[in-house]
């Protein structure tokens, strides 16, 4: 298990949810395993990805391109071009602004809400650790 958080020592008031923790390309190629991030992760997040569980609060453009396998859970906004090549796995993506669908690649994913109860728990329980290993304020209000 990868887990990247602000330091204890940061400000009062830093928002990681506005603040790039990850650089570009993280988890490239990721095979298994389970990652965190309390913040953004800049260009290309999770391309490749074929088995890693990731969870980050936003994300640059062309994430998750290529994915064939792995789960993905975004908290927060995606660049542009997201999800092109996608032939596996599954991203879920919190579209609090209703802009998603414009920003992503629907070349091989659908759009979908999530409504099984396998999903919802799996989310939940994902959350439920994320904000026990990360502290994140933004996981603990959609909880």
């Amino acid at each position: 298990k990868i887990i990247i958080r602000p330091p204890k020592t940061a400000a009062d008031g830093f928002k990681s949810e506005a603040n790039v923790i990850v650089g570009n390309v993280c988890l490239y190629g990721a095979t298994s395993g389970t990652a965190y991030f309390r913040g953004i992760g800049a260009e290309r997040f999770c391309v490749r990805n074929s088995g890693v569980t990731a969870v980050i609060e936003g994300i640059g453009d062309h994430g998750c391109e290529y994915m064939t396998g792995g789960r993905t859970i975004i908290l927060g906004p995606t660049g542009r071009n997201f999800a092109a090549g996608m032939s596996g796995g599954i991203a879920y993506v919190l579209d609090e602004s209703n802009n998603f669908a414009g920003k992503c690649n629907k070349s091989m994913v659908d759009l979908l809400p999530v409504e099984n109860t396998k999903d919802l728990d799996f989310l939940k329980n994902t959350l439920e650790d994320f904000v026990q290993c990360t502290g994140s304020e933004v996981a603990q209000r959609i909880l």
